[in-house]
């Protein structure tokens, strides 16, 4: 499944990445992407974030963190990404300060056990003024499931402040308060 997320086939059906990142992303920044598989999203936000900028990326499955790094050291971003495993209950952020400037949450939230220490975990690893993506995709997340998402997020002090249009997704822009 790995190989199809980080395929040009997703390209297609999902859209350039870099296209829907560039408008958060500036040089220098640091992100937080859990649940990157081989980093469809990984190396091009190391890009953007370019040679002072850092990506943290979280998964719980050590062959997709091996093949993150494969790849993003294929395309010389490998300095830039912090690929690191968490587990089904937490990310595993303990050891950040609050320094993350932008979190992308794409098609993974759902996943996560629970929502609401989702974004406690992101809410605590974020600066304030930080940004979050969350896009979750709309033939697998209800209305209902992403309104209480969008709760969660409310309860871990994140404010919608956008609702930008994700290809096949229910999306929003958020800011930590």
């Amino acid at each position: 499944m790995g190989y199809i997320l980080a395929s040009p086939v997703r390209r297609w059906l999902q859209g350039d990445p870099t296209e829907l990142l560039n408008p958060y992303l500036r040089e220098g920044m640091t992100v937080l992407e859990p649940g990157p598989g081989m980093g469809f999203f990984t190396i091009p936000m190391a890009r953007l974030v370019g040679t002072s900028g850092r990506v943290i990326a979280v998964d719980i499955q050590a062959k997709m963190i091996a093949a993150l790094k494969r790849r993003a050291a294929k395309a010389n971003v490998l300095e830039r990404v912090d690929a690191r495993m968490g587990s089904a209950e937490t990310m595993g952020l303990d050891d950040l300060p609050p320094k993350v400037d932008f979190t992308l949450a794409f098609a993974m939230v759902h996943e996560f056990p629970d929502a609401a220490r989702f974004f406690s975990e992101a809410a605590r690893a974020s600066k304030p003024g930080a940004l979050l993506l969350l896009a979750e995709p709309a033939g697998h997340v209800s209305d209902k499931m992403f309104a209480a998402e969008l709760s969660a997020a409310g309860a871990a002090q994140f404010e919608v402040i956008a609702r930008p249009v994700v290809r096949h997704s229910h999306a929003a822009l958020l800011v930590k308060m």
